[in-house]
């Protein structure tokens, strides 16, 4: 595949496109990880922000240098031969799981904003991400740095709604509940939120890299990729706050407090959602099935298949359960990942 000269643009927009989701948009992720710590949810979320653009930088810069087409080849050659092995299953699994949250995640929208059967919005999810992801890694970049733009605005236009209608801004210390969060500790939540970010991002990242022609792009588009998902998940942390704790009985917060303010809103932010989630499952999906065969292969399709019908079944457990349980599962087994990438390069190896 002949490398591209992808634009800062859409490396940072496939980036943050590749993050956020089901549980990052719907406010679901940062409630779990950061609003249950109240103020000092935002000491972790610059220590998440911070890890996002160094580690999203070295994992794009390896795929750049190793030509990669999926996580493997990045994964191997950060950790080595045995540690390396151990990663790439955790990838594998996780992507899986991450696949299944975000079609659980469309079937609760369907649900609690449009009233109609979970089984339709989790079915439409796996039926458009399996499509997408039949068309390739060119598909998937085209379909992610479409939909970015749209959630950002639409983050900020609720966001700052919830900011000036807040009758004080002392507010915001009110959403003091460590004993719910999905991490005890703040300044931990933010390792772990980063970690299982990155962990679901390589398999996207690492191709991405491959695809730039100009390395010199791949810092910038990781700069401005981590800071669009620091600023954007900050602006969701204070809406959060602010209307906390009613914010905190929904399973898609962000939605009630768009409600709050108008029904148009609502209705916009909840398509906004549906499309954020669909381009989360569109990178988990592509990266799971293009690490079990190749893409050109006559597997892949099969595989592809296969696999968004196994994801569609898995995914009945329900979305707040596995933001709760399987999210910061994934975070710790993503520490190993980035132990890995970060041993590799104290070691002096050439892998930047």
């Amino acid at each position: 595949m002949n490398k591209k000269g992808l634009s800062v643009f859409s490396i940072a927009a496939t980036y943050i496109g590749t993050v956020v989701g089901a549980g990052f948009a719907s406010g679901q992720e940062v409630l779990q990880f950061f609003g249950y710590h109240g103020t000092k949810g935002f000491i972790g979320l610059s220590v998440a922000t911070f890890m996002f653009i160094v580690y999203g930088y070295i994992v794009m810069a390896l795929g750049h240098s190793l030509n990669a087409t999926s996580h493997q080849k990045v994964i191997m050659k950060a950790g080595g031969p045995v540690l390396g092995k151990i990663v790439d299953y955790i990838v594998i699994f996780f992507l899986f799981g991450a696949l299944t949250a975000m079609i659980a995640g469309s079937g609760a929208i369907f649900k609690e904003q449009f009233g109609l059967s979970v089984t339709i919005g989790s079915t439409t999810m796996t039926i458009l991400s399996v499509i997408t992801v039949l068309m390739g890694i060119a598909g998937v970049i085209s379909a992610i740095s479409f939909v970015v733009p749209l959630l950002l605005i639409g983050v900020f236009a609720v966001s700052s709604l919830a900011i000036f209608c807040a009758p004080s801004i002392s507010v915001l210390s009110r959403g003091y509940m460590p004993v719910k969060a999905a991490v005890s500790n703040f300044f931990l939540s933010g390792v772990i939120y980063a970690s299982y970010n990155l962990v679901m991002s390589v398999p996207i990242l690492a191709p991405l890299g491959q695809q730039v022609r100009i390395k010199e792009r791949l810092k910038w588009g990781a700069l401005y990729g981590g800071i669009g998902l620091g600023a954007g998940a900050s602006l969701i942390l204070v809406a959060l706050l602010l209307n906390m704790p009613y914010a905190s009985r929904f399973q898609i917060p962000m939605i009630y407090i768009a409600g709050r303010f108008s029904n148009v809103l609502k209705l916009a932010y909840s398509f906004i959602l549906i499309a954020e989630i669909y381009t989360t499952a569109v990178s988990n999906l592509y990266g799971f099935a293009a690490r079990l065969s190749a893409a050109q292969s006559r597997w892949y399709k099969a595989v592809t298949i296969v696999t968004g019908i196994a994801a569609f079944i898995a995914s009945r457990f329900g979305f707040s359960n596995l933001v709760h349980y399987l999210y910061p599962l994934a975070g710790y087994a993503g520490i190993v990942m980035l132990a890995g990438l970060t041993y590799g390069i104290l070691r002096g190896r050439k892998i930047l």
